[in-house]
């Protein structure tokens, strides 16, 4: 079975407006795209959440991947669910984000979990986050994915075990049952986990799958992660979504695909 690739265009085709990236993804032959928020706050207006939805219907292809609201992250921002001062403005973008996967047919909705904060109990930060993953997880028709990160010292999730533990806290205080890993192999792989062993063990948890290579986050063939491996692998253990390209592309993204073909 062919694998299902889908492009994040949040980190390729960049040079083009958010609104154009869809259009110029099914130009580059492919039929699913996914999305980070790809507005600068929680509750975008009407009018923009249209043009975004617009767009995707008007390119002809699939959003299959979008990310609850993560404040700002070119600042630092991975996440806000799990900040006492901010939970609510997950909160207020949670039913934006039902919305749009109602509109647009999207099932898979990625909550970044947050830093922790300095003066900040975790224990706090954890009950906040179970709140919001428990809403997040009864508002949208589809999966809450629920990411390990690497790159980001204070974030406290960077192994699969540390998403289960989430997982499993939010599904025994909350009773929801719609929290998956996003297997992630780029930060996975920088964390120093196993991806044989997490694939092996908690298959049937993997709900997303994200590829960049590593080092540099590159396209696939510039570092050193055997993806034929691990992509076989996943597919003989039954995984059947998409795989996204979350990569930064060497050259023009247009230009980054030809690994595919190899």
């Amino acid at each position: 079975m062919d694998l299902k690739y889908a492009v994040n265009a949040s980190l390729l085709f960049t040079e083009l407006d958010v609104l154009e990236r869809p259009a110029a993804v099914k130009a580059a032959g492919f039929d699913a795209v996914e999305f980070w928020w790809p507005f600068p706050v929680a509750v975008p207006s009407d009018r923009e959440v249209e043009r975004f939805v617009g767009a995707v219907k008007d390119a002809g292809v699939q959003l299959v991947g979008l990310n609850f609201f993560a404040g700002d992250m070119p600042a630092g921002d991975r996440g806000v669910l799990s900040d006492p001062d901010r939970a609510g403005e997950f909160a207020d973008n949670v039913d934006v984000v039902a919305g749009i996967g109602e509109a647009l047919g999207c099932r898979a909705f990625n909550a970044l979990y947050g830093n922790r904060i300095d003066g900040v109990d975790p224990a706090e930060q954890d009950k906040v986050a179970t709140e919001s993953l428990v809403r997040a997880a009864r508002a949208v028709d589809g999966t809450v994915l629920v990411e390990p990160v690497s790159g980001a010292p204070a974030y406290p999730l960077k192994t699969a075990a540390d998403v289960l533990a989430v997982i499993d806290r939010v599904h025994n205080e909350g009773g929801v049952d719609n929290l998956r890993l996003l297997f992630d192999l780029y930060h996975l792989t920088v964390n120093g986990d196993d991806l044989d062993a997490v694939i092996d063990r908690h298959g049937g948890v993997i709900g997303h799958v994200q590829i960049a290579d590593a080092p540099g986050r590159n396209e696939p063939g510039t570092g050193e992660i055997d993806f034929d491996h691990y992509l076989g692998k996943l597919q003989a253990g039954g995984y059947r979504g998409h795989v996204a390209l979350e990569y930064k592309p060497s050259g023009a993204s247009a230009d980054s695909f030809g690994w595919i073909k190899r």
